[in-house]
């Protein structure tokens, strides 16, 4: 289970590691409002969670559930906290000790690199990690030792996550909430982006100034569109400077990418493009977005190695 601020998620995983139920309901977000405070937002959580376990008795007897998992805050960092992963870790916690199965806790963000890691290929060891999304946008260095993730805070955002400057421009011309995949869509049709500054001081990445900049432009612009796409370029090229900067520091070329933001289509294909110096690793898009694939299989291998014990 994973219970983040704007997601409520259910997802299991067959002995196989292959996916066998992968459900979300997003939260709802009134028209015009940039968000959900954490009590309302738990208040859904606890809603939607029956009907997502309902969907898993439809593929999944009781009897073959060996153990649940949650992601049971934000970060694995200490003071990382919001009641919204308190919901998620109550559920499976009361679930597992129902079933006399075993309850293993991560984190939202281990979960978004769980994810991204099940989708490659190639499962690097020692990488970068960026992970952006509505709440977070942060560079990372990662040993991935057995079952364990050490990470490393190198750089990021200093200020605004990129997904939430993406939503503020978004409610502002006028798109539902959250915007990131609305406003992909209205950048399509730009003819003309505007000049969106950028503003990169090494491996850190700032977007309150961009955002200024944006609705300062916001009654001046004719077409929605030029601007959608000229937030989405400012993205995609302090996204790409941080990332340079970090290759450079660390000497470290695999990048794994993960985190709702990934998912928009022109900024995966600008970094495609012109990270020269560093290898993607891009998060399937269908697993980019909050999810809890990630949270399921980390779950089934802490059993594997309790079992094998």
């Amino acid at each position: 289970m994973d219970t983040s601020g704007y997601t409520t998620s259910l997802a299991a995983v067959n002995l196989k590691s292959e996916v066998v139920l992968d459900e979300r309901v997003q939260l709802q977000v009134k028209a015009g409002e940039k968000g959900l405070r954490q009590s309302k937002a738990v208040f859904q959580h606890i809603k939607n969670i029956p009907l997502l376990m309902e969907r898993l008795s439809e593929k999944v007897s009781g009897k073959d559930i060996v153990c649940f998992s949650a992601s049971v805050k934000p970060r694995p960092v200490e003071k990382s906290y919001m009641p919204v992963f308190k919901v998620g870790e109550s559920f499976a916690k009361s679930f597992s000790s129902t079933a006399a199965v075993p309850f293993f806790f991560t984190t939202h963000q281990e979960g978004h690199l769980w994810s991204a890691l099940y989708s490659l290929e190639e499962q690097p060891e020692v990488f970068l990690a960026l992970h952006i999304s509505g709440g977070t946008t942060e560079l990372m260095k990662v040993n991935k030792e057995d079952l364990e993730m050490k990470i490393q805070l190198i750089g990021g955002s200093s200020d605004l996550p990129l997904g939430q400057f993406i939503d503020r421009i978004g409610v502002k011309i006028g798109l539902p909430f959250p915007c990131g995949p609305h406003l992909e869509e209205l950048g399509k049709e730009s003819k003309k982006p505007v000049g969106v500054p950028v503003s990169v001081k090494g491996c850190l990445t700032s977007y309150s100034g961009p955002l200024s900049h944006v609705e300062r432009l916001l009654d001046s612009v004719e077409n929605p569109a030029d601007l959608a796409r000229g937030v989405e370029i400012c993205a995609a090229r302090s996204l790409e400077a941080i990332l340079h900067q970090a290759v450079k520091e660390t000497g470290i070329k695999k990048v794994v990418i993960a985190g709702g933001v990934s998912s928009n289509k022109f900024i995966r294909q600008q970094l495609i493009e012109n990270i020269s110096d560093g290898l993607l690793f891009l998060a399937a898009p269908e697993l980019s977005s909050d999810n809890a694939v990630g949270v399921s299989l980390y779950g089934l291998k802490k059993w594997e190695r309790r079992h094998r014990l």
